[in-house]
């Protein structure tokens, strides 16, 4: 298969629908192997199948990327297939409870924190040991949101989750400085996926960006002429331009 990104391996989190989805088509394209993961195992199926109609060579499993123990398999089986992984995007994510901080729950809160900051941490983490850091070269893109960087009332624990992303990103980029590894925060706006329909239900999906905008945004971070220095904090215009 032909591309930009041919003989290149892209492991995506939350790959089974919406932006995660979106960005495997994209990048296999772009002739990359993918690696999906995700807690839907029937959505994952469907996408493989996409993937290797495409010509694509495809790792999708099943994977709860808050389970250290289930990171690590996976991140193993991806490598046993494909034998790098070249670039990374940190996509899962939940909306968590949408109500007053005073009345959010304990276990709900660290729900939301579980899954959209520990998640990334611990997916980075093995994918930097595994291998990045190894061949001195990659791409972590993490998908943040405008409630990482202005929280407003209703949104509490995933405004909090986005915000310690945006640290974690920016901490990640400055300890690998100078080792080859390129890490991007971006915040894609309003796009039309079923985590945005439950967030605003009144709101007319057609209206608002496609996933597949955000996954060529993802694409064009991912090429090794990016030239947009590792730790830049970006988001997305409503046609899906990379402002920094």
């Amino acid at each position: 298969m032909n591309g930009r990104l041919r003989e290149k391996t892209v492991l995506i989190t939350g790959g089974g629908q919406g932006i995660g989805k979106a960005a495997a088509l994209a990048f296999a394209k772009e002739g990359a192997q993918v690696a999906v993961c995700g807690r839907d195992s029937a959505n994952l199926g469907a996408v493989a199948a996409e993937l290797r109609a495409l010509g694509a060579k495809v790792v999708a499993e099943s994977c709860d990327v808050t389970d250290e123990g289930q990171v690590g398999e996976f991140i193993a089986a991806v490598l046993r297939e494909f034998g790098a992984i070249d670039v990374l995007i940190n996509n899962a994510g939940v909306l968590g409870p949408r109500s007053e901080l005073a009345k959010v729950a304990a276990a709900d809160w660290e729900g939301t924190i579980r899954a959209n900051l520990t998640g990334p941490f611990l997916m980075t983490r093995e994918v930097l040991r595994a291998s990045m850091l190894k061949r001195e070269r990659g791409v972590v893109i993490n998908v943040s949101s405008g409630q990482g960087r202005k929280g407003t009332a209703g949104w509490g624990p995933y405004a909090a989750s986005k915000y310690g992303l945006e640290g974690l990103n920016q901490v990640w980029a400055d300890e690998t400085r100078g080792a080859g590894i390129r890490f991007y925060s971006v915040s894609p706006g309003p796009t039309a996926t079923a985590m945005r329909a439950a967030a605003a239900p009144d709101e007319d999906p057609k209206t608002i960006k496609s996933p597949g905008v955000v996954a060529q945004a993802f694409v064009e971070l991912s090429l090794e002429d990016c030239g947009i220095p590792t730790g830049s904090v970006l988001r997305l215009d409503p046609a899906g331009k990379i402002l920094c």
